[in-house]
Parts: structure tokens; sequence; C-alpha cells
């Protein structure tokens, strides 16, 4: 695994500009539709600042595509075979969690994400970066307390969770070891 953070925030940040501007959307646009302040927004496409989870979260949902499509669009990865050395590995500024792009790029509707939660760490998503993906869970080490709406799951090493209707969620580790999970996104075709 390689991790490309300032190389892998440039290219974030390019993508993002890229993603707004085929919309024909100005920065004032994204900011009133993704809640966040058009000087962040300017900032990270600069990639003079790394975007946090929560925050690409927020863009995505505005240009309704998942955190993998952009992630994806931004690696640039091409191929049929995601190789393990050569996967790049984004980690959020504000809580270290650390996610990889496991599937290679392709045209079926579906992306296969590893993700590591550091012991303390809450990542946060609204019900609108879920309208238009379907996710399991899968956790393969350590627990994961997962906050769906209301309803909360706790999900130890092997459990599997599929998510229901678009809801408000927490990834959250209250464990004593990082969580390891990996995260099945299919989008509707």
């Amino acid at each position: 695994m390689s991790t490309l953070s300032d190389n892998l925030d440039r290219c974030l940040g390019e993508r993002i500009r890229a993603e707004r501007e085929v919309r024909g959307w100005s920065l004032t646009d994204l900011s009133e539709r993704a809640a966040v302040s058009r000087a962040m927004i300017h900032k990270v496409e600069r990639g003079e600042s790394s975007p946090t989870a929560a925050l690409l979260g927020r863009l995505c949902a505005a240009f309704s595509i998942s955190i993998s499509t952009l992630m994806a669009r931004a690696e640039g990865q091409s191929g049929r075979v995601s190789r393990a050395e050569g996967r790049p590995v984004w980690v959020d500024p504000e809580t270290g969690y650390r996610r990889e792009q496991i599937s290679p790029p392709s045209d079926m509707p579906l992306d296969v994400v590893a993700v590591e939660l550091p012991v303390g760490a809450r990542v946060a998503y609204g019900a609108d970066n879920f309208t238009f993906v379907r996710q399991m869970i899968w956790v393969l080490a350590g627990d994961l307390t997962f906050h769906e709406g209301a309803t909360v799951h706790t999900l130890a090493a092997g459990d599997c969770l599929a998510l229901g209707a678009p809801a408000d969620c927490l990834y959250e580790n209250r464990g004593d070891v990082p969580c390891r999970y990996t995260v099945l996104v299919v989008r509707p075709g």
C-alpha cells in the first residue's frame, strides 16, 4: 500500500473542481448545495487543505455520487486488476480513518472499500450520502458501533450488516483496538 497523502489531496481537489465545473456550478452553487463554506471548498480544490471524511460526504452528496466514485476518479485508476502494492490509501486528517479502494474501476455498479477506524474515532455521514447507493458493512477485526438513524448496531469481527433506507449514519470505534471493515457499495444500474 502506498500513502500518497499530498498527491491524493491535490488529485481530490482537482477532481472536486472538475465535478463542479462539469455541472456548470460556481463555488457558491456547490457551497449552498453541500452546506460547506466557499472558502473551504476553494482551499480543497487548490490542494491547500486535506478534506475530512465528513466534508467529502457532503460534497459527494451534492454531486449525487458515492465517495468511492469520487476517489476512483481522483486516483485515476485504470485496468481490471487492483494490485495491493499500488493502491493509494486516503487518511482523514481529523479522525485518522483510513480508506483504501479495493475494487478496480469497472462498468459494474459496485465498489469494494477497505476501512480502518482507529480507537475512539467517529465518522458521521448524512442520509443524503445513502440516497443513491446501497451498502453492506463486513467487520473483519475489532468492533464497530454503527448508528443508522435511531438504530444502533454493535458489530463484531465476522458480522455483516446490510444498510436499510437512507438515514444519518455514524461509524464509531468504542473498542480498544482498531476496527477493520469492508464496505460493499452498490450503485443503481
